[in-house]
């Protein structure tokens, strides 16, 4: 491990990953910028710090709440005047998101169940300020955190803070107004489309990690990409239900690597497709969207397409060091 300051941020480089340290201001992110943290090495407390750092808003819409550390900052900014806004998934495993609900309803925070109009709100973002936003893989969930890999974006591009905070603002009235684009926002229901022409557009290299491979358009998409001669990784945790989708990605010559779904292992749970790292069409998606039906199709989900090059190689080189700590599939 090195550690390098540049500026005011300190970037920590282990295991071939570059993450972005908690030690950075809160509101560090120059406007128009996107940043990455690699969780769990990067930690909570830069997302701890841009939602301390509120100085009038914050506008949260979560899966899954259940960080006793996140729900007093939320509860302290509404204490101190700032607005603060709450969506929770109300059908999220039996209602695991009640405490939650009921503590920050206790403490002056505004929290609403998400529409019934999705089958789950799936969205793991935050808009700080109208300034910052925080488009996550990761639910806010203490007992997660150490174990877990996900990714974070901090986006500050104004289009985008617009378009999540307009969104927010629709979901929070129960509407359903369609999601407006920004910069380079994917939303769902419907993004399945899009993550299969992204798949589709690589010509040298695709790296994946994800929760799910339950979609057989993402499926066969990644199985043509592997037959057309592109090198294509798949990084999940092993699960029974994803075996047919391994065996015909493996058929495809896609290499499948897993981890085994134990309390010691590394659990992947990021949301991530690296497309051709390093040439000049790199892309790369980060966001909530599971490979599943439900999730592209139903679901209210939200991540990030970019081309931005430091972005598209931090994850690519994720993808790369997760595969390397991987088992090959059977």
């Amino acid at each position: 491990m090195r550690t390098i300051q540049h500026g005011a941020v300190v970037l920590v480089v282990c295991c071939g990953l570059v993450l972005v340290a908690p030690g950075a201001p809160a509101r560090s992110g120059a406007p128009g910028t996107l940043q990455v943290l690699v969780e769990p090495q990067a930690g909570m407390a830069r997302i701890d710090q841009y939602l301390r750092g509120a100085h009038h808003s914050v506008d949260l819409e979560i899966y899954e709440l259940a960080d006793p550390a996140v729900e007093s900052i939320l509860a302290a900014d509404a204490a101190r005047g700032v607005r603060v806004r709450v969506i929770l998934d109300r059908a999220y495993v039996g209602g695991e998101n009640a405490a939650a609900f009921a503590y920050l309803g206790a403490h002056r925070v505004a929290v609403r169940w998400a529409p019934t109009r999705f089958d789950l709100d799936h969205e793991k973002a935050a808009v700080i300020d109208d300034a910052t936003a925080l488009v996550m893989t990761m639910n806010l969930t203490a007992r997660y955190y150490a174990t877990t890999r996900d990714v974070v974006v901090v986006d500050t591009q104004p289009a985008d803070v617009v378009a999540i905070e307009s969104t927010f603002g629709t979901d929070w009235q129960g509407g359903g107004a369609a999601a407006p684009a920004g910069e380079d926002l994917l939303w769902s229901p419907g993004s399945g489309q899009a993550l299969v022409e992204l798949i589709d557009s690589a010509r040298s290299t695709v790296d994946v990690e994800n929760e799910e491979m339950g979609d057989a358009s993402i499926t066969d998409a990644l199985a043509g990409a592997g037959r057309r001669g592109v090198k294509v990784v798949v990084v999940m945790t092993a699960d029974p239900a994803w075996a047919g989708a391994f065996d015909a990605l493996r058929g495809a010559g896609v290499e499948v690597r897993t981890y085994p779904d134990t309390p010691s292992a590394l659990y992947i749970h990021a949301k991530v497709v690296v497309v051709d790292v390093g040439h000049p069409d790199e892309r790369a998606f980060v966001g909530s969207e599971n490979f599943s039906v439900t999730s592209l199709l139903y679901n209210r989900e939200l991540g990030v397409v970019t081309a931005r090059h430091d972005v598209v190689e931090t994850l690519g080189r994720m993808v790369v060091a997760d595969a390397a700590g991987g088992d090959a599939w059977r």
